[in-house]
């Protein structure tokens, strides 16, 4: 949508006329003052609608260029951010990229015309960039029809820093699988799949990165860079580096030296470099920058010119300090030292092409020479909270000077209301969908939202605007509801450890490939305690499962083939899950049978305080929300769990509720593990309850005993509606008139003793329990209808992306990072995982950065001395805090905004995951260095965990993993600890299974009884060649899903998915999923082995219906014979027919299927 009327009025100002007028004319650089920040978006829309000229907009720092950006967005001039972004200088293990793709994909919608505005900062626009030039060559157009080779796609990926993967699961990756080539551009809305025909391309289309199953046709895709720096000939660089190695010379150069010839012979030996930005003037010839991309005919506008000048300043100053550093270590050298321009080079280029300089205040100078200056009288007016009483006293004193007024209020739905609530109070206003002008003395409504309201007085104008309602551009994801369990065996790799659902836990050693009797099949080996060997036919796959534990690489222990101990596993399990089903079928119905109160609808109150969420809320919040307010209006009394990750917005759904519950005119408590956490909470309310008549009270050490008396009074008599606090909530002395809901953070946290008296004090409140760690679905699955979850698994709209590095341990590098975070005013979590020599870590930081203040931090300190610490962190006090894992559970520091973690090889991702999401919540770009110590020689497990965690930083695409072994930490929470132990034992797919039949049998339905699987070994060509699947992961996964093909839609749907993925199967997949359908079959008629010997095949069952096998010898006469020795079997003559065919007809015989005869 477009404003058409801002422009309008805008035009009527004499003194933007005179602006215009001046950049019409080319009297340039023009100056206009007086104007903050919304009317700088309405001049810049405006003059670039007239001038139809691209833009490029300077903003004063970040905060200003995303309103600016989101303003201009609104108006209708479509806008782009063009971030910062760190040049990786050092040879590390891998960086993420996000901010680099975000640049790329501003540049990209500049250049095809998909934006006319680029906003940045002045430091990001002077960084070097990727050469205009080079954009247009690497970036490719693809659409169907198109005469190209798979090898030319597949280098033009490559020429654009691509990297090759199996299969995709983030951006900056790109697959091939014969003629099917898969990518994920950064810029793209999902990754897309392109199937050739030969030498054309046939189709092209999005894929679901989860199912790797494709979704939406599209007619054209475009290949965009994926990262800035990509040499077109490694070994031409390489030979450069080593050329201006041998000129270097001074105290530095051996050092420098070093480090160039091993990059150098890296690149000739083609291994990855994390150090290609460093080399960016030997690859590409002349340097550019962003200003590159907009000629002499373009638009500059420079906002807040004293800012811009400033910030330039301390950028340089702190490059400088950077470089002093790197040139002494040899990571730089003369000659690689220089990678962005000066202020000086903005000025240059704000003579030579039409620039216009805003500014809130006249200033005394400017920096060139300024052709024209007009000076504004325009008024900014804050933004409208939503109460119809304010707008109508505002509006009403903008008529009386015949003004013509404009109200943006959001959505369609919203506008429609504020405009027949106007209207009812009597004031000339009405619902204009695209108003080109508005008449004075009237009200337009209309939808949309800016950054804040104006006013022009001279041309009797004013314009309020309702509260940000981002209109987020993200699709929705489609959730696919049956979407297949990422426990899948994909991941498996050689060592790895497995459970045979009959012969236990085994550790998986590879495919092999057996020829018998010239038939080939794929069979899995599996290793068992004393070196026995099992070998599984790919057919029965679905009995293997990965050994998934509570506990990672914890020794697990292998079972002996044949033995009893896996029977006794089972058993014993089976025991514990049918006590655990029991316990919690007992409380529900208990709950279900107790009476609660139930809570009126959703008061005018309830939407104005959802309203006063400054967010905009995920789709999962919303849903969150309804499950738990339904909850609180049904007569039966809570207890539901909200489950999610660290900073996924719980917070704000469970003050919902509180909120919903005092305006009933209920008290409400919530219940916190520590007295820090106890503090924050109580801040956080007050902020959100703010301008609502709801008193709010702490309970915990902060207040003093004669407070508390008086707070225990107060709950009393009922005068407090919220109370935040710490156990002492749960005290015998603590008595409230009218308790309504009790929220409990972090329930895992608390005792017994604490938990059993909770019960007592919510027996007939609403209880919502907060946990941090996710729930697996299948667990939500397995419980449903014995205890409410409800999860939020998408992370808020507006989270930086953390910039990531991984890399050997340095302490020199370590230390640039404190001192670098320091410089901008930050903190510094160090995170050292061993109470033993913490200290020593902390002195050796304190003799490294003298200039820090550190504090320390672990569980073995009592809980007063570690509220200590966090107060001091976050009142400031300390610069850098050197922790334990501690931290995980720790409060919420804004300022803290670099994490580094000592042996990030020895922590799983999922820990990794959550530790990352302690830095980058505020508007601040965080880093996270992820260290690893050099030398020592890495355990297998190390070695895969830290290629995960690459994996996880350069391409996101480890989350997945992280959160699925969250999600096992979750179930153990929430099933208790005893029950940890039996996970363990039988890994937790199995465990989930057991379970399952447990809560069914407790309900009074019989579950399936397990049938022994049918084993078949027929002499078929059976198996997925490597021509057809070469990666061993992807085959597994195909065999795996292949195995549980259980009727012939499955067949379809199978078939469906290979040829989506991998293009049309070969005859021995068929036959393989042929053999699946008929093992299915037979197991359902109970038969336990199909085998075929020489001419016939054999069916084994321990006892035959006679009725059947008499049908059976009538339909294909003189061809069975019924032999019942110790183990009793049919067997069924071929007589020249394909074995598969005649398997097929007697087995429809003996269902009873096909008639007899």
């Amino acid at each position: 949508m477009s404003m058409n009327f801002l422009t309008d009025a805008l035009r009527r100002v004499p003194e933007y006329r005179a602006l215009e007028n001046a950049v019409k004319r080319g009297k340039t650089p023009a100056a206009v003052t007086g104007v903050a920040s919304v009317h700088k978006a309405n001049i810049v829309h405006a003059l670039l609608a007239e001038t139809e000229k691209p833009g490029l907009l300077l903003a004063g720092d970040e905060a200003e260029a995303a309103r600016l950006i989101e303003d201009l967005n609104a108006m209708g001039t479509p806008a782009a951010f063009y971030p910062l972004r760190d040049f990786s200088l050092r040879d590390t293990e891998g960086s993420s990229h996000e901010y680099e793709r975000q640049r790329i994909e501003a540049l990209t919608l500049l250049q095809n015309g998909g934006a006319r505005c680029i906003v940045t900062t002045i430091d990001a626009a002077l960084q070097y960039a990727l050469p205009p030039e080079k954009l247009r060559e690497r970036t490719v157009a693809l659409e169907s029809g198109q005469q190209i080779t798979v090898e030319e796609a597949v280098k033009a990926l490559v020429r654009c820093g691509y990297i090759r993967a199996d299969q995709i699961d983030g951006t900056g990756q790109f697959a091939r699988r014969g003629g099917i080539v898969d990518f994920f551009s950064p810029g793209g809305e999902a990754p897309v799949r392109i199937e050739f025909w030969g030498d054309e391309i046939d189709t092209i289309s999005y894929f679901d990165p989860e199912t790797q199953r494709r979704t939406d046709p599209v007619q054209r895709v475009t290949i965009s860079p994926a990262v800035e720096v990509v040499p077109d000939s490694r070994t031409l660089l390489a030979k450069k580096i080593t050329a201006h190695a041998g000129t270097l010379r001074g105290k530095a150069a051996p050092a420098a030296k070093e480090v160039l010839l091993r990059e150098a012979e890296k690149l000739q030996t083609g291994l990855h470099i994390g150090s290609l930005d460093k080399y960016y003037t030997f690859i590409y010839e002349a340097p550019a920058t962003l200003f590159s991309y907009f000629g002499t005919d373009a638009l500059l506008f420079f906002s807040e010119g004293t800012k811009l000048k400033e910030r330039m300043r301390t950028t340089l100053w702190q490059w400088g300090e950077d470089v002093r550093g790197l040139l002494a270590e040899g990571v730089l050298c003369r000659g690689l030292d220089t990678y962005s321009e000066t202020y000086e080079f903005a000025l240059r280029r704000a003579e030579d092409t039409a620039s216009v300089y805003m500014d809130a205040f006249a200033r005394g100078s400017y920096d060139t020479p300024v052709q024209s200056l007009s000076n504004m009288t325009v008024r900014q007016l804050s933004v409208w909270g939503g109460s119809t009483q304010l707008l109508a006293e505002d509006l009403t004193a903008a008529l009386h000077n015949r003004h013509a007024c404009v109200v943006l209020a959001g959505t369609e739905r919203a506008a429609m209301t504020v405009a027949a609530d106007l209207k009812a109070a009597g004031l000339p206003a009405g619902y204009i969908e695209n108003a080109a002008t508005v008449a004075p003395g009237t009200v337009a409504v209309t939808t949309g939202t800016l950054s804040a309201g104006f006013e022009y007085p001279n041309v009797k104008f004013t314009l309020l605007t309702h509260g940000r309602v981002n209109q987020t551009k993200q699709k929705p994801k489609k959730k696919d509801k049956n979407s297949r369990e990422i426990y899948s065996l994909a991941e498996l790799v050689p060592g790895d450890y497995v459970v045979h659902s009959t012969h236990g836990i085994g550790i998986f050693e590879g495919i092999h490939k057996i020829d018998m009797q010239g038939v080939t099949k794929d069979y899995i080996k599996l290793r068992y305690a004393k070196n026995d060997t099992l070998y599984v036919p790919v057919t029965q796959l679905d009995l293997v499962a990965k050994y998934i534990g509570p506990r990672e690489d914890a020794g697990v222990k292998l079972h002996r083939l044949g033995g009893a101990e896996w029977q006794k596993a089972k058993t014993k399990v089976r025991a514990a899950v049918k006590d655990i089903a029991k316990e919690l079928i007992v409380l529900y119905a208990q709950r279900m049978k107790q009476k609660g109160y139930a809570f009126p609808e959703d008061t005018d109150w309830q939407h104005d305080f959802e309203a006063h969420f400054e967010y905009n809320e995920t789709e999962d919040q919303l849903r969150c929300i309804n499950e738990i307010k339904n909850d609180m209006e049904r007569e039966s009394p809570m207890d539901r769990l909200l489950c999610g990750d660290v900073g996924f917005g719980k917070t704000e759904v469970a003050l919902r509720a509180a909120f919903k519950c005092v305006t009933a005119g209920k008290q409400c408590a919530i219940l916190v593990p520590t007295t820090i956490l106890a503090w924050q909470h109580y801040q956080t309310v007050l902020k959100r309850m703010e301008g609502f008549p709801v008193d709010v009270e702490l309970l915990s050490r902060f207040r003093t005993p004669r407070q508390q008396d008086e707070i225990l009074r107060k709950l009393k008599r009922g005068s407090i509606d919220l109370i935040v606090g710490t156990h002492r909530l749960v005290s015998k002395d603590v008595q409230f008139k009218d308790l309504g809901l009790v929220i409990i953070d972090e329930e895992q946290r608390f005792g017994v003793q604490q938990k059993e008296r909770l019960k007592e004090v919510c027996k007939s409140a609403d209880v919502l329990t907060l946990s941090a760690t996710p729930i697996p679905r299948t667990l939500n699955m397995a419980l449903s209808g014995i205890r409410d979850m409800s999860v939020i698994e998408e992370a808020p709209h507006d989270r930086h992306p953390v910039q990531t590095y991984v890399l050997e341990y340095d302490p020199g590098i370590i230390a640039d990072a404190i001192k670098k975070e320091l410089r901008r005013g930050g903190q510094v979590y160090y995170l050292h995982n061993d109470v033993a020599s913490i200290e020593r870590v902390a002195a050796g930081i304190r003799a490294r950065v003298s200039e820090a203040r550190i504090g320390i931090g672990h569980g073995k300190m009592s809980e007063q001395e570690l509220s200590e610490v966090w107060r001091r962190l976050m009142e400031q006090e300390i610069d850098v805090l050197v922790c334990t894992t501690i931290i995980e559970t720790g409060v919420d520091v804004p300022n803290a905004n670099t994490l580094i973690i000592d042996n990030a090889d020895r922590m799983g991702l999922s820990q990794l995951h959550q530790l990352r999401g302690r830095v980058g919540r505020s508007t601040r770009r965080a880093y996270a260095y992820f260290t690893f110590t050099r030398g020592k020689v890495l355990s297998e497990i190390s070695q895969k965990r830290l290629s995960a965690i690459r994996e996880f930083t350069e391409f996101g695409s480890g989350f997945k993993i992280a959160m699925r072994d969250l999600e096992i930490r979750g179930a153990g929470n929430i099933l208790g600890g005893e029950q940890h132990g039996h996970m363990e034992s039988v890994g937790y797919d199995m465990y989930l299974k057991l379970l399952n039949e447990a809560v069914a049998l407790m309900k009074g339905e019989t579950p399936e009884i397990p049938v022994e699987e049918c084993s078949v070994d027929m002499q078929v060509q059976a198996h997925i060649p490597e021509s057809y699947i070469d990666s061993t992961a992807l085959r597994l996964e195909v065999y795996r899903r292949i195995a549980e093909i259980k009727t012939y839609e499955d067949s379809s749907d199978v078939v469906d998915e290979l040829i989506d993925r991998f293009g049309e199967p070969p005859e021995s997949v068929y036959g393989l999923i042929d053999i699946a359908l008929l093992r299915s079959r037979a197991t359902s008629l109970g038969i336990t082995e199909v085998k075929q010997q020489a001419n016939a095949i054999l069916l084994y069952k321990e006892k035959f219906d006679m009725e059947r096998v008499k049908r059976l010898i009538q339909g294909m006469p003189n061809k069975v014979m019924l032999s019942a020795g110790s183990r009793p079997y049919i067997s069924v003559a071929l007589a020249g027919k394909p074995p598969l065919d005649v398997l097929e007809d007697a087995l429809k015989i003996l269902c009873g299927e096909t008639e007899a005869g």
